[in-house]
């Protein structure tokens, strides 16, 4: 959901092109399905399109390619930042929800999205408004950001 949620948001900020949006998961669970079904119906209600999204798992080499690294939870940030090759990739990784201007300053475990899958479908609703909200702030610090650069070639 994250994924899609982001690039939307990133879209009408107008940075299409410009910040390239990618997700995986720490784990092998689920490689190459597509994602749960509630959750695309979530994006679908908010007019978003999830069906092309399928699950694959990061891959420590992808430091080198990306200039920021978003967790959803916890445990997930510890993981990522343990495959972090160094000290300045570790640094690039980050809670989602650290960019929603309302949960500043919060400690890690206060910036999860609570993980949906287990429970009832009110829980991709409400991940989906955590979501929303941080990719809102994550467009916003990317375009001040970016603003006065060019969009590069390559």
């Amino acid at each position: 959901m994250a994924e899609v949620a982001v690039r939307a948001e990133l879209d009408r900020a107008g940075l299409s092109g410009r910040v390239e949006v990618d997700s995986a998961g720490t784990g092998d669970w689920h490689l190459g399905h597509g994602m749960d079904e509630r959750a695309q119906a979530e994006l679908a209600r908010r007019g978003y399109d999830g069906s092309g999204h399928r699950a694959r798992q990061f891959d420590r080499s992808w430091f080198g390619r990306y200039d920021l690294v978003l967790a959803m939870d916890a445990s997930n940030l510890k993981r990522l930042r343990q495959l972090a090759p160094d000290a300045d990739a570790a640094g690039r990784t980050a809670m989602l929800l650290s960019f929603d201007p309302d949960l500043a300053g919060r400690d890690a475990r206060d910036l999860e999205v609570p993980d949906p899958y287990y429970g009832a479908d009110e829980g991709f609703a409400e991940a989906l408004d955590l979501i929303e909200s941080a990719a809102r702030g994550l467009a916003a610090q990317l375009s001040h950001l970016l603003t006065d650069q060019p969009a590069s070639s390559g």
